[in-house]
């Protein structure tokens, strides 16, 4: 069973997270890359990590985002107290801020399968059983990545967890953002994922109560130990 390093970072500002994972990631890189040159006996086991966090408001734009998606300026921006970053993962502009729960998995995919979009459809079945564990029912959107409530109903389909990743010599970087109690009012401000028909929702809204953020971390956890069939160091 691959071995995994659960840290959890608490609120963090994103630039700092950015910066620390991308660290351990690039590590990982170089120890593959160090590994092939090395015989057998001597090449050094590549880690795995499970980052778990939240960080105060923040919009990102991946590498496939559009400017016109960010509908505020600089100046509403501070205003607001969020900062923005271009970054770069997968897809188009999102929001981060309290009351999410955001996960980066760093994994040396060949401890695992070398397929992205199994990779992806795992990290969503990762949080669909999260959902299920409170009475919310989240399902998957054709040619949508992340997790959707009513993805059959187009009046009604509305996003509860963005996800987006990197990766290099199939090692990954980046990864999802669940709402849990966080303020959707923030998404106003962004088409979010460059989807203009569709809306965003929270645990929260579903639920019309605030969720205890620790125990949805919790069962998000087991579930990824579970999926992966991870031992956590």
């Amino acid at each position: 069973m691959p071995k995994v390093s659960l840290l959890d970072w608490g609120i963090i500002d994103y630039r700092q997270a950015w910066e620390q994972q991308t660290a351990l990631y690039e590590q990982t890189i170089q120890q593959k890359l160090a590994n092939r040159t090395l015989p057998i006996d001597e090449q050094v086991e590549t880690r795995n990590y499970l980052i778990i966090c939240q960080h105060p408001p923040t919009y990102t734009m991946g590498v496939s985002g559009r400017m016109e998606h960010l509908l505020v300026d600089e100046t509403t921006l501070a205003i607001k107290g969020a900062k923005f970053y271009k970054v770069n993962r997968g897809g188009d502009i999102t929001f981060h801020g309290y009351g999410q729960c955001v996960g980066y998995p760093i994994l040396d995919l060949h401890h695992f399968f070398t397929d992205i979009s199994r990779l992806m459809r795992t990290y969503e079945e990762v949080i669909i059983r999260t959902l299920s564990d409170f009475g919310i029912i989240g399902n998957r959107l054709p040619e949508a990545t992340g997790v959707w409530i009513d993805p059959d109903l187009p009046n009604r389909a509305r996003k509860i967890c963005a996800m987006g990743i990197r990766s290099s010599r199939w090692v990954t970087l980046h990864g999802w953002a669940l709402n849990i109690n966080t303020d959707v009012a923030y998404f106003d401000h962004i088409v979010p994922c460059g989807i203009t028909n569709k809306s965003v929702t929270s645990m929260h809204l579903e639920l019309g109560q605030q969720l205890d953020e620790p125990a949805v971390k919790e069962r998000i956890i087991h579930h990824f130990a579970d999926l992966f069939e991870v031992v956590w160091t």
